[in-house]
């Protein structure tokens, strides 16, 4: 057969197009974006709708995503609670600890010897003595067992907060015994020491306690009466959030 008796070869090419045609992934990431969107905006109605402190949370996670500004505090006892207590918060703190406080069996006993107030330093919680002695021994820096008691359940609560605490030593102005090596200023720092190892040994966090103090007669409560039962006393307080370790109000004026 000669070539001019073949069939002509016909070769027929068909044109992709219309609605058959291949989409490709850019719906996937519209719908991805429209997903997220979407969520953001049930969590933000969410939030308009919690607690306070579920707010005051969600705030301090995105300032410190790491947690590493918030290791220490509630969130290692276990609470699930990492938030600050600023000057807002004292007096809700006030309550609350005055309602743990009530838990021990001693309370009532020693209600009457326990202030909590208020100040430009933070929440001050005062254990005051009488005459007798009440959370120490007369003249001794250990802790009585009806105070260790109340110091202890004390501890339990400041435990959970992220706040730094001050332990202070406070004596009245009549001279310690006839010691010559031993004075209102020892029996103070003392007092203050034993008040912190027993808090410690009780509940706060590591490295809780910044500051010790003993003032022995110089910051008298009842300065009319600087031999009242009263000055002698152990104060611990709460400070406020973000102020540097070495600062206090004294220093500030």
């Amino acid at each position: 057969m000669s070539s001019q008796d073949q069939p002509p070869i016909i070769i027929i090419k068909k044109k992709s197009g219309g609605h058959g045609g291949h989409h490709g992934g850019a719906w996937k990431v519209a719908y991805a974006d429209f997903v997220t969107a979407m969520m953001a905006l049930f969590i933000v109605l969410w939030l308009m709708n919690s607690s306070e402190q579920v707010k005051k949370a969600v705030s301090s996670y995105f300032r410190d995503p790491s947690g590493a500004g918030k290791e220490t505090g509630s969130a290692q006892s276990g609470t699930g609670e990492t938030l600050s207590i600023g000057k807002d918060d004292m007096s809700q703190l006030k309550d609350k600890l005055e309602q743990a406080m009530k838990k021990s069996p001693e309370f009532e006993k020693l209600k009457e010897y326990v202030d909590m107030s208020v100040t430009g330093e933070g929440l001050r919680i005062e254990l005051m003595e009488n005459e007798k002695g009440i959370f120490f021994d007369s003249g001794s820096p250990h802790p009585s067992a009806a105070g260790a008691e109340l110091i202890r359940q004390l501890a339990q609560e400041l435990g959970k907060l992220p706040n730094d605490l001050l332990v202070e030593g406070h004596t009245d102005s009549r001279p310690y015994g006839s010691r010559a090596d031993y004075s209102n200023w020892e029996l103070s720092a003392d007092r203050a020491n034993a008040a912190r190892k027993l808090m410690e040994a009780s509940g706060l966090r590591e490295k809780q306690v910044v500051q010790v103090r003993g003032f022995a007669d110089q910051q008298p409560r009842m300065k009319d009466k600087p031999e009242d039962a009263s000055n002698r006393r152990v104060s611990v307080i709460v400070r406020y959030q973000n102020r540097p370790p070495g600062e206090t109000e004294a220093s500030k004026e």
